[in-house]
């Protein structure tokens, strides 16, 4: 019976993890599906099509992305931490590439429109999260994949950096349904009330991004789900701070 609660724990630890793909994965693609066939596809032209490019980047970039390289330190707990900080440092950086795309897509299509920028709730929260998300890579990149700072430095900013990850990724789902709202009102809204399949399709993107969100928060903040202490990991961290910093080895 002790034996099988590992066992059975781990099996709890996969469904989730798994869980949580699907519900991402879902969220892409019916981004994909609704700005695919409700609203006329995607180009680079400018023209209505170029800004349907921007909602599928944010929710594939942004939500997505942003919330596995979160999930990574979860679901690959027990190997080598270097190769955990880069895995987490290159899926963020993907992520923010392709959110830099979404931005410059909707900007695009704003001066090709003669549409005003940076007008709506939105928008302010969504350069909010941009640029902060940018300032957040930046700092891990400096803290702790390629540290130039003082080990008590980087202890101090360590969990300041993981809640500033959390916020990000509910900074990102809210912004991503404040856009749901705002298509929804500008642009199915005479019909919306007679449950058109497009209003239906929104809804439910909705509540996924809800529920991937909900089901990570979950995954990150349980106990049981975070990194193990690994003694000679720390044992080589306590030696290097000795050759850079000139610390004792016995020194925390």
């Amino acid at each position: 019976m002790e034996e099988s609660a590992p066992r059975q724990g781990r099996s709890v630890f996969v469904g989730l993890v798994g869980a949580s793909q699907l519900l991402g994965l879902a969220s892409v693609v019916l981004t994909g599906v609704w700005m695919g066939h409700y609203r006329q596809g995607f180009a680079w032209n400018g023209s209505a099509q170029e800004f349907n490019v921007h909602p599928l980047c944010m929710v594939l970039g942004l939500v997505f992305l942003h919330g596995d390289a979160i999930l990574v330190y979860r679901v690959f707990r027990n190997e080598a931490k270097r190769n955990v900080k880069l895995l987490h440092g290159i899926i963020h950086l993907l992520a923010l590439i392709i959110s830099i795309i979404g931005f410059v897509a909707v900007f695009d299509y704003h001066r090709a429109a003669k549409i005003p920028d940076m007008y709506s709730l939105h928008s302010w929260c969504g350069m909010a999260t941009l640029v902060l998300f940018c300032i957040q890579w930046v700092m891990g990149l400096l803290f702790f994949l390629f540290p130039v700072a003082s080990s008590g430095l980087r202890a101090a900013y360590l969990p300041v950096h993981v809640f500033c990850g959390l916020v990000l990724l509910v900074m990102a789902i809210g912004t991503s349904l404040m856009g749901i709202t705002e298509k929804l009102l500008f642009s199915i809204m005479p019909t919306y009330s007679q449950f058109t399949p497009e209003g239906v399709l929104a809804n439910v993107l909705g509540l996924l991004l809800v529920c991937f969100g909900v089901l990570l928060g979950y995954l990150i903040t349980r106990e049981e789900y975070r990194r193990p202490p690994n003694p000679e990991e720390e044992s080589l961290s306590v030696h290097f701070k000795t050759l850079t910093e000139g610390g004792s080895p016995t020194s925390p």
